[in-house]
């Protein structure tokens, strides 16, 4: 990635408040540098409905500029501390979508059009709310490239604590003050989803768990934010717009920063692979909670602050992230044992004769892929080779020590297990396990 402040003096933080045209380029500047250790700050716009349904966007996100971290060079990762997620939303629209006939090349998600002027990428504007109120400047066409097929809006509650779905008289009053609704950042060029007030549901609590959908580095060709990931990715294969890319060139190119994975929020760590010069550290399409495998394709995209810091790490032996979950984020099998535990153990070591427990911890390897078989043999290919170990022995150790769980149907998954000590140790991974786990 092209970087005007390469020769720069690192900073030791960094505010955050541009955002990419939903396209993640190399050959585009970043921000910083910041130093090696150093913190970034970030107001962050809504993922998934609000960029969906602004075609003048490319990527199906609205994700921040990348940040180039001093000394992260290809083939290192960078391991990144997510000190704070927080929702600054009031409300949002969500639901399960489809995508009509004629108002995309290729692409709903990539390359909105309008089929009456048959401009891709139209510039649009919002005329009063509701499905059809984002029309084409140039010939007044409602573009909808998406539809909520079954929906929702949610208002949240100050304390950040539940949401409430709300009834079609509240939603088409907050549809009125979309963007106030929705805190959209300043520099923010999203139409909001909110605009549309859904209202299919009413009266539903919800608990509120934030994280972030998008956090990672920047893919070493130019890819649209939202298919930086094996499953979303997959759609580039062949496609007949400007980023249609090759199946060998996806899989190079990809950091899987998109892994919509609940996991990834305040309290954990995240190792993410390098492919540019500096890393390219982004983030972007926060969610005020989801379940496992956002089964309706989408959840509650919010605006948010995020506070992250980053270290380089050198050397690293694999091509896609690594996490390490807050504990009650663990399956129960992948949790570190107990002293009780431990002690029984040891009993048992001694009655049959075991000389040495081998000390462990957890790790959560992300894989990702077109479907989600393929994405588990990513995810216990990744795992093996991170290890150097064989998948049997990751296969096995995920079955009595962990488990598979999936981030984002169709095709991103964690394969969670407690690996041996010293294997994260070789990588440079073992003080991480420690500290996060209180081993």
């Amino acid at each position: 990635m092209a970087d005007g402040n390469h020769f720069a003096r690192p900073q030791g933080s960094i505010v955050v408040n541009e955002f990419t045209n939903s396209v993640l380029d190399p050959d585009q500047p970043m921000l910083g540098p910041i130093a090696d250790g150093g913190t970034i700050i970030a107001n962050t716009a809504p993922g998934c409905w609000g960029p969906m349904i602004t075609p003048r966007l490319r990527g199906g996100h609205e994700v921040t500029r990348p940040v180039h971290v001093d000394g992260a060079m290809p083939g290192d990762a960078l391991i990144v501390h997510i000190r704070d997620v927080t929702v600054t939303s009031m409300a949002t629209s969500s639901g399960h979508d489809s995508s009509p006939e004629g108002f995309c090349l290729g692409d709903p998600y990539v390359a909105a059009r309008c089929p009456t002027c048959d401009e891709v990428w139209p510039e649009t504007h919002v005329e009063g709310i509701g499905p059809k109120a984002v029309k084409c400047d140039k010939c007044g066409n409602a573009v909808t490239p998406f539809e909520i097929v079954h929906g929702y809006t949610v208002g949240f509650d100050p304390t950040g604590s539940v949401g409430l779905t709300l009834p079609t008289a509240a939603a088409d009053a907050i549809a009125g003050n979309a963007a106030h609704f929705a805190s959209l950042p300043t520099n923010s060029r999203q139409h909001p989803i909110l605009t549309y007030a859904p209202s299919d549901m009413a009266g539903v609590m919800v608990r509120m768990r934030p994280f972030m959908g998008q956090l990672g580095t920047c893919p070493s060709i130019a890819m649209p934010d939202s298919h930086n990931a094996g499953d979303f990715g997959a759609f580039l294969e062949g496609a007949p717009h400007e980023y249609g890319l090759t199946q060998e060139q996806i899989a190079q190119h990809k950091t899987d920063g998109h892994m919509d994975i609940d996991a990834v929020r305040a309290g954990s760590v995240l190792v993410c692979p390098v492919k540019v010069p500096g890393g390219g550290i982004y983030m972007g399409d926060m969610h005020a909670a989801q379940g496992d495998g956002e089964i309706a394709g989408h959840t509650m995209d919010v605006s948010g602050s995020v506070t992250l810091q980053v270290e380089v790490l050198k050397d690293w032996p694999i091509d896609g992230p690594v996490l390490f979950p807050l504990p009650d984020d663990l399956p129960p099998l992948a949790r570190p044992f107990t002293r009780d535990e431990i002690a029984k153990a040891e009993r048992l070591a001694a009655k049959y004769g075991v000389s040495k427990i081998e000390p462990s911890a957890p790790i959560s390897v992300i894989g990702t892929a077109a479907n989600m078989n393929a994405a588990i043999e990513n995810g216990l290919e990744r795992a093996a080779r991170l290890l150097d170990l064989s998948v049997a022995e990751i296969r096995n150790r995920a079955t009595i020590n962990g488990a598979i769980e999936i981030g984002r149907a169709p095709g991103v998954i964690q394969v969670t297990f407690l690996a041996p000590l010293s294997r994260l140790d070789a990588v440079g991974l073992g003080d991480i396990a420690r500290d996060q786990y209180g081993l």
